[in-house]
């Protein structure tokens, strides 16, 4: 009977819990042992009572024959690596990682020898829909910068009525219909906004269109970026300097604009440069969901809000810790899922032949499997 462990989040900031109590009950009927560290999910909403009524052993992680007896860790960022040291020899920890930017994690595997998954790295295939983590994360991060657009701006979304005329909508810009993007596209829609959106994939237009919103089309030059994977190719730098001459106009008519362009181990790209933003009314908004990997709008820093000439500038990278309950329960359905194609009969198998596993699975009993994580040193 593998034996799961769940410890509180320890990133600074990090809400989210990787198991609830509903979790619990479906990993229990996986036949597995399942232990929470205690107050790990009360910044989500749910606490120690209600997982130990669904069958959960709550216990305190200072105690080290814990963290021994656990087989598979779920987490949802990287836990400290002192905590890791304190694994047990083959265990398997799971999280979204950082795969491409964790060198700490790339020394703890051999020493300990350890087995690891990456859910950022998860085959973009119909099987692994229910434990795509990134998308449901990205669902919330869509819907909550919209909202941080909205409060920060000094007009209204919707077109109003009035006594005293009539008040036009907000022009909302999308730069990037992944998940991300198209939530935002559709909160902003709600709330009463015209929105535009861009992307360099000319086959988001029909989804686009589909909420709602106008598509900005891409630069028509030869050199036209596609997808692999479900994930967005990274632009050469001629076709981004086309998209920004063309986006340039519509920014400098819009009122909030939100950046979710971001490609999975790479800088994200560059795509509101100074004079872009030079060219925005006193009073817009842009929110950088992409400015932990370097942002999309020049100037943004990370988990802060910089006024720029009188643009609002909103570096918001971490927004699903800020939605904790709902963003823990989808992320906890996700590692439920993921968990029905590792436990087989009461017993863990890393099976490299499924290519579900294969493709997130960045070490096995000390190996290093992924080739970034080894060449591991952040984002340049």
């Amino acid at each position: 009977m593998p034996r799961l462990l769940i410890p509180l989040e320890l990133a600074p900031g990090e809400k989210r819990v990787a198991a609830t109590p509903d979790s619990v009950k479906k990993i229990l009927a996986l036949g597995c042992e399942v232990s929470i560290e205690k107050g790990a999910g009360l910044q989500a909403g749910f606490v120690d009572q209600e997982y130990e009524a669904a069958g959960a052993n709550v216990v305190a992680l200072s105690d080290l024959k814990e963290w021994r007896k656990a087989e598979i860790l779920l987490s949802v960022q990287t836990p400290l690596k002192s905590s890791l040291l304190n694994l047990s020899s083959d265990a398997l920890v799971v999280g979204l990682l950082s795969p491409y930017s964790n060198s700490e994690l790339s020394e703890v595997i051999p020493s300990r020898k350890l087995s690891a998954i990456a859910l950022e790295l998860l085959p973009r295939i119909s099987r692994a829909q229910a434990a795509d983590a990134l998308s449901s994360q990205a669902n919330i991060a869509g819907y909550k910068s919209v909202l941080l657009g909205a409060a920060a701006l000094d007009r209204y979304f919707p077109m109003l009525m009035t006594a005293a005329g009539t008040v036009q909508p907000a022009k909302v810009i999308v730069l990037g219909a992944g998940v991300a993007g198209l939530q935002a596209v559709a909160t902003a829609r709600r709330l009463g906004a015209v929105v535009y959106v861009s992307d360099i994939r000319s086959a988001v237009k029909e989804q686009v269109e589909s909420l709602g919103a106008r598509f900005i089309e891409p630069p028509s030059i030869e050199e036209k970026p596609l997808e692999s994977g479900g994930y967005a190719k990274q632009a050469s730098e001629s076709f981004l300097i086309a998209q920004r001459q063309k986006l340039s106009d519509h920014l400098s008519e819009s009122d909030v604009a939100i950046c979710t362009a971001q490609v999975p181990g790479r800088n994200a790209p560059l795509l509101i440069d100074e004079s872009m933003l030079d060219r925005m009314r006193p009073g817009a908004v842009v929110v950088d969901l992409a400015v932990s990997q370097g942002g999309n709008c020049a100037g943004a820093k990370y988990g802060e809000t910089v006024e720029r000439k009188g643009v609002k500038l909103i570096g918001a990278s971490d927004l699903p810790s800020t939605v904790p309950n709902h963003a823990s329960s989808l992320y906890a359905r996700n590692l439920v899922s993921l968990l029905g194609f590792l436990i087989k009969d009461r017993q863990i198998n890393l099976n490299l032949e499924d290519e579900l596993i294969k493709g997130c699975l960045v070490a096995k009993s000390g190996q290093i499997l992924f080739e970034d994580l080894i060449n591991s040193g952040g984002f340049n």
